[in-house]
């Protein structure tokens, strides 16, 4: 029974050190004692207005998590990135958050798909992922 113990107590102690490694955006411990790093999010921010993105054009390293925070400035406009199935709402003046990982190299197009306008068709952009 003590050994059983000392087993949960040491999982704990490398679980809390895990947890504050990635917290603060260092190293982290996995259950075997080794060291591992953490990867950061990249914070990307977006601005959506008639009839354009800003950036419209975004690259990304492989394998890097990625936050997108989006904000439309003057319409709730929607932001869809067809080919990784995310699909948003922007209401006018407030952040909306995606968070994502891609994990294939190449070009993907984003769009607005809420209607804003004779020049609503030409809001879009691409997001590049490079190894």
């Amino acid at each position: 029974m003590n050994n059983a113990m000392n087993s949960a107590r040491r999982y704990l102690c490398i679980s809390a050190v895990a947890g504050i490694g990635a917290l603060f955006g260092g190293t982290a411990v996995n259950a075997q004692g080794a060291a591992k790093s953490v990867a950061k999010e990249r914070v990307i921010k977006i601005q959506a207005k008639k009839f354009s993105y800003t950036p419209n054009r975004i690259v990304l390293k492989k394998n890097q998590p990625v936050v997108l925070e989006l904000t439309a400035l003057d319409f709730t406009h929607g932001f869809n990135l067809p080919d990784w199935n995310i699909r948003a709402d922007l209401p006018s003046g407030k952040v909306t958050t995606i968070r994502l990982t891609p994990d294939k190299a190449g070009e993907y197009d984003f769009l607005c798909d809420n209607f804003c306008g004779s020049g609503h068709e030409e809001m879009n952009g691409k997001i590049i992922v490079v190894d």
